[in-house]
């Protein structure tokens, strides 16, 4: 399926949406419990369990609309199932919670084993929308490295040192402003390695042969 343009915006509410409904919805049910089937789940446990079908529905839209889906969408949907299933299986919200380390570490992993193999594979998801030099490619990709794995750890002390409120808080609009700013402040500094399409001169095409 050929790949389609869409709002923007609409594309931005597809693709952040379904992180601000499970904050909504956590925020709102946080301190209730719920008896399902003899078991009783927290706010916390529901909410992540209902995020599931949320974020699944939105990569749909975004594929019925574009006639694409990323890897990294792939990717996310699938760690989100698993540790979402093993988070309801288990009652335990420290799965989920795991789940932000495991997709920053991966992250940081996948793109460290093309480091090592002479490669930016950052450069293979982003060179068509930001044209930069092969030695910028790779000075980018080996910050994002350390800021993913930063990201990782701060995740790991975060769930396992503070309330399920901050976390979320934190999850949900710290992480991703924190590594977008991140980007931006990179792709700033790498400006001397980024490429520019210069057009002909249109004057000068324009002038007349001089002649003697």
């Amino acid at each position: 399926m050929a790949e389609k343009t869409i709002n923007p915006v609409l594309k931005q509410v597809l693709e952040l949406g379904p992180t601000i409904a499970f904050f909504a919805i956590y925020m709102w049910i946080k301190d209730e419990k719920y008896l399902i089937g003899g078991t009783s789940y927290s706010g916390f446990i529901v909410a992540a369990v209902v995020f599931v079908p949320i974020l699944l529905a939105s990569i749909a839209a975004l594929w019925m609309l574009t006639g694409k889906v990323s890897r990294m969408q792939v990717f996310t949907a699938v760690v989100v199932i698993f540790f979402g299933g093993l988070t309801a299986w288990f009652n335990d919200a420290s799965f989920f919670k795991m789940k932000t380390t495991i997709v920053y570490g991966c992250f940081a992993l996948l793109l460290g084993i093309g480091l090592l193999r002479g490669q930016s594979w950052l450069e293979y998801v982003m060179g068509e929308i930001l044209p930069m030099q092969r030695e910028g490619w790779m000075i980018l990709t080996r910050r994002l490295v350390l800021m993913f794995a930063a990201l990782a750890v701060a995740n790991e002390v975060i769930w396992r040192t503070q309330s399920d409120t901050l976390w979320v808080t934190l999850e949900t609009f710290a992480f991703p402003v924190a590594l977008f700013a991140f980007l931006i402040l990179q792709i700033t500094a790498l400006g001397p390695y980024l490429i520019n399409e210069e057009k002909p001169d249109a004057t000068a095409a324009d002038q007349p042969g001089k002649t003697d």
